[in-house]
C-alpha cells in the first residue's frame, strides 16, 4: 500500500510511524508512507498557507491554491483509490471502513488545520471524509496516524500472526471477549475453568457469549443486527 500524507506538521508522525507495527510494515515493504509538507507548495514568500474567511468569523482557513497544487502534483505521479480528508464532520471511522481501505493500493490523506480547508477542495478533490470521533483536535495529524494504523495492521504479512487481525474487536460486529494468561491463580483471582478445559467447542461458545454481553454493555449503540447471540 502506498500512502501519501499532506500535512503542515510532518514531524508529528515520526513517533507513531517509527515504532511497532507501522515501522514493521514499512520495513517489510508492505506499506510505503510519504509525508508532504504543504508549505512547499505555496508561492507566498513567508510560506503562508492560510487566510481569513470570506464574510469574517474567528479563525483562519487553509487556502485553496497550495492544497490544490500539492494534490495535483501527487496525482500526476499515480492514480489514487481514495483522497481522504480528516475532518470532525466526516464519516466516523469504524472497523468496516478500516477493512475496506486496507484493500486499496494508493491512498492520499489530507490533514486539516485552523478552521478547516477551503470548501472547493472538498468539492473537487476529496473522495472520502473521515472522523475518528465526535470531538475536535488541533489538526488532522493525530487522526491521520490513527487511520493509517487501523489500515496498515490489516495488510497481509504485517502482523506476526496472520489470524490475529481477524479476531480483533469489531471484526464480527462484537467487542472481544476477556483474555487471560499465566499464572492460572493470582492472589486468588482465577482464570475461568472453561478456558482450561481443552474443549474447543465449549470455549468458542463461552467466548461468543462473553463478546455478546460485553457488546451490549459497552457498545449499546451498535445495531441489534450486528449482535447475534444465537
Amino acid at each position: 500500500m502506498h500512502i501519501d500524507i499532506i500535512t503542515l506538521f510532518p514531524e508529528m508522525f515520526q513517533g507513531p510511524f517509527s515504532e511497532s507495527i507501522i515501522k514493521r510494515a514499512q520495513q517489510k515493504k508492505r506499506a510505503d508512507i510519504h509525508l508532504h509538507q504543504l508549505r512547499d507548495y505555496t508561492t507566498d514568500k513567508y510560506r503562508k498557507v492560510d487566510d481569513y474567511a470570506f464574510s469574517g468569523g474567528a479563525g483562519m482557513v487553509m487556502m485553496i491554491e497550495p492544497v490544490a497544487k500539492c494534490i495535483e502534483s501527487l496525482q500526476s505521479e499515480r492514480t489514487y483509490d481514495e483522497v481522504i480528508y480528516m475532518s470532525p464532520d466526516g464519516e466516523l471511522l469504524d472497523q468496516k471502513i478500516a477493512n475496506q481501505l486496507s484493500l486499496k493500493t494508493n491512498i492520499m490523506i489530507l490533514c486539516g488545520h485552523y478552521k478547516g480547508i477551503d470548501e472547493r477542495i472538498r468539492e473537487h478533490y476529496i473522495t472520502k471524509e473521515i472522523s475518528i470521533g465526535n470531538y475536535v483536535l488541533s489538526g488532522g495529524e493525530l487522526a491521520a496516524a490513527v487511520l493509517v494504523d487501523s489500515m496498515v495492521r490489516l495488510i497481509p504479512g504485517v502482523l506476526g500472526d496472520e489470524t490475529s487481525a481477524l479476531s480483533d474487536s469489531f471484526q464480527d460486529g462484537l467487542v472481544s471477549p476477556p483474555v487471560y494468561t499465566r499464572p492460572r491463580d493470582f492472589r486468588g483471582w482465577k482464570v475461568p475453568e472453561i478456558l482450561l478445559s481443552g474443549n474447543e467447542r465449549l470455549i468458542a461458545e463461552w467466548k461468543h457469549e462473553q463478546s455478546v454481553e460485553r457488546t451490549k454493555k459497552r457498545r449499546p449503540g451498535m445495531s441489534e443486527g450486528e449482535i447475534n447471540d444465537e
